[in-house]
């Protein structure tokens, strides 16, 4: 049988199947489908709810100016198909944004929001589907733009002035998002704490904002290489990432040394890349500095942590394919910096443990110039840079 032959056929035998699938529907549309328009959520609920700032800002995790604003960036993305034919009752941007971000900020299942929103669950799927494309391509570019040298050296500002660590510009991590077993995947999301999970890579500043993210790598990816491969590391790499160049860290201490991104043992030592002393039998000094660069680095733990308890939707596994899967973890994360940039930071986020799971980290010899470098920072925080009760804490 020739292959346009067999193409033929397949496609014939599924018009078939859902032709019959039609056939032996009770009812067209669900007779409670067709009350939408006077009993849904969105009819009964949403109008009275944007009367209470606080209310909306719990139910959709940020305000109504920053809900607002947003239709008004990506609404025109979310009409009707020009070819599509006008209804009385079709859906509404401000409708699929509503449920959008409904389904992000809980823990509900598309069921839930079929009910209380009176639409096919099919139809659900798809607005959310849609919904979240539209927002991650519409905010990338905006609230995580790959940044200037100014912005760069920002960020250093911060981190010296909240964590004492000069010349660091970001830290990063990777953790594990939960997900149902994708269909045809073998164990190739299958990971060693035996849970099924993709990998969100990410650098974050200061303001507990996501710098750059890196989402999709599987398990079976090296620790060392999740990071390698990433779009991030190429460009640092490369050096294209605009970050300024090395500078003294302190007026007594003339050396010039590079800035640094923060991250632990999983990460391999490098120009731009600092984590701490390995080993067990460390010397004192060694010891402060590894504190020190941890106050550092819980900056990306803490990110992870506000990302997951106001967007919900990680406190279960995901069970979407694992392009919708991605689709979601990077809108919440555009959506992270976005009310962190227009609604700043509310202390309800944090009372809840996070529900990603970090990797297991692996040694990687360092270079010889990333070592002394190291060593560097660790002599300053003994000396010049040094904190009155920092020994209290190690």
């Amino acid at each position: 049988m020739e292959l346009n032959e067999a193409v033929s056929l397949w496609l014939a035998y599924r018009r078939w199947k859902r032709q019959k699938r039609r056939e032996n529907r009770m009812y067209l549309v669900h007779p409670i489908l067709h009350d939408r328009m006077t009993h849904s959520m969105f009819e009964t609920l949403y109008p009275k709810l944007r009367q209470h700032e606080k209310k909306v800002f719990n139910y959709f995790r940020m305000s109504v100016k920053s809900f607002d604003d947003l239709l008004l960036l990506i609404g025109e993305d979310l009409l009707p198909r020009a070819n599509y034919v006008p209804r009385e009752d079709v859906v509404s941007p401000e409708q699929k944004l509503v449920i959008t971000l409904r389904y992000l900020a809980t823990d509900y299942y598309f069921a839930d929001l079929h009910y209380a929103y009176r639409l096919g669950k099919s139809t659900v799927i798809d607005i959310v589907q849609k919904t979240v494309y539209v927002i991650w391509n519409k905010l990338k570019d905006i609230v995580m733009k790959e940044p200037s040298t100014e912005e760069w050296m920002e960020t250093a500002r911060g981190f010296e002035k909240y964590t004492h660590f000069p010349n660091c510009i970001g830290a990063v991590d990777r953790k594990h998002i939960r997900i149902i077993k994708p269909l045809d995947s073998g164990s190739m999301f299958y990971n060693y704490k035996h849970f099924f999970s993709t990998v969100l890579l990410a650098v974050c500043d200061a303001n507990y904002c996501f710098i750059s993210i890196d989402v999709g790598a599987c398990w079976k990816s090296k620790d060392s290489t999740i990071f390698k491969n990433s779009t991030f590391f190429k460009k640092l790499t490369e050096k294209s990432l605009n970050i300024p160049g090395p500078k003294p860290v302190s007026e007594i201490r003339t050396t010039r040394l590079p800035h640094v991104i923060v991250g632990d043992e999983a990460f391999s030592l490098s120009e731009h890349i600092m984590r701490p002393y390995c080993g067990k039998n460390l010397t004192k000094e060694k010891r402060i500095f590894n504190y020190r660069l941890s106050r550092a680095r819980r900056y990306i733990e803490c990110c992870f942590g506000i990302l997951v308890n106001k967007w919900r939707i990680f406190h279960k596994p995901l069970n979407e394919h694992i392009e919708f899967a991605e689709n979601i973890i990077k809108a919440c994360c555009v959506l992270h910096n976005y009310v962190r940039l227009r609604d700043g930071y509310r202390y309800e986020d944090t009372l809840f443990e996070t529900a990603l799971d970090g990797l297991s980290t692996t040694t990687i010899r360092p270079g010889v110039r990333s070592r002394y470098t190291r060593d560097i920072f660790a002599d300053y925080f003994m000396k010049e840079g040094r904190l009155s009760w920092q020994e209290k804490m190690i």
